[in-house]
């Protein structure tokens, strides 16, 4: 069985075209003949996140058509397709920790399924940490987080990804664009969440900018001769700018440790890239950690209304930067 599977997000991406990126998780899993448990842990992403008439008007027009069918010039083959049924092994590692084995099943769905475990654990214990191996790309890491916010949990969220970035100095990628997302619960029903990549613009508008023959800001990315460039095409092939600086290679190569080395998957610019590198398997890595709100202090709620106040307040000086 090919377990590459999931690589073929970039496939997708190629074939269907830049208003339909949405559907693109969707589409694979409807090509690819994945499990039930695959369609409903999807399905169930559809009604917040994705956008399914565009699936069923797909279904009956040619896009979809052309993307199996270069799914299948890829080196698949029908069989293989419908074969996609991977495993997702959970092993609790103590009563607050647990490790998955995702098998190199869609990221969408390891990662649903790690949060899931981790908000479990954290609601019993109090606190949890989730490492979760061979996986994929998951999308925003703050639909996963914002799950545990929803069950009063403060969580973090922690996941790598292909090359983009250098070590500060260096011209050569190592390091992915490495999100990092915090959540916390809050005194209403409007949650916190940071979600944040290391670098200075996110790799997807790089491609779409690409793609549609676009420039690029300034200062954002360097050719793979270490100048700035506005040309998507050889930012693309040379470095992405990280933010803050060394600051933000730092925190590229932390995320780097904890979803990569840390639990077991590929780190140090061996992430596969889903749009142009089908050898094999991503085999990235993420980690979730979570804990409740009270662990320290029993009028939570209160604390982070105030907090809330004098920052919205802060923000709406006349003179605020």
């Amino acid at each position: 069985m090919r377990s590459d599977i999931c690589n073929l997000y970039g496939v997708a991406f190629y074939v269907i075209g830049m208003k339909d990126l949405t559907i693109i998780p969707l589409v694979i899993l409807v090509l690819s003949g994945c499990s039930s448990e695959y369609n409903q842990c999807v399905e169930v992403a559809s009604k917040e996140f994705f956008i399914t008439d565009e699936v069923a008007e797909m279904r009956k027009n040619g896009p979809l058509k052309a993307l199996q069918k270069l799914i299948l010039e890829s080196g698949f083959n029908e069989s293989e397709l419908k074969e996609i049924d991977n495993k997702i092994k959970i092993k609790r590692v103590s009563n607050s920790v647990s490790f998955i084995d995702a098998d190199n099943s869609i990221g969408f769905v390891a990662a649903d399924t790690g949060i899931k475990e981790t908000i479990k654990i954290a609601k019993k214990t109090g606190i949890a940490f989730v490492g979760i191996k061979n996986s994929g790309h998951y999308g925003l890491s703050g639909y996963y987080i914002e799950q545990a916010v929803k069950k009063n949990l403060l969580a973090f969220a922690f996941t790598n990804a292909p090359p983009a970035i250098a070590p500060h100095g260096g011209k050569k990628t190592i390091f992915g664009t490495n999100p990092i997302c915090f959540g916390s619960p809050t005194n209403n029903n409007i949650p916190f969440i940071l979600d944040t990549s290391m670098s200075m613009i996110n790799r997807g508008k790089i491609r779409v900018a690409a793609k549609l023959n676009k420039s690029i800001p300034k200062g954002v990315a360097l050719d793979k001769f270490g100048k700035q460039t506005t040309n998507a095409k050889d930012a693309l092939s040379g470095v992405q700018l990280p933010i803050a600086g060394f600051r933000g290679s730092g925190l590229a190569w932390m995320v780097d440790i904890l979803a990569g080395v840390f639990v077991g998957s590929a780190h140090s610019g061996k992430v596969k890239d889903p749009f142009d590198d089908f050898r094999g398997p991503q085999n990235i890595g993420h980690l979730f950690i979570a804990f409740k709100n009270n662990l320290f202090v029993k009028n939570f709620k209160q604390q982070i209304k105030v907090c809330l106040l004098y920052t919205s307040d802060a923000a709406d000086e006349e003179d605020s930067v």
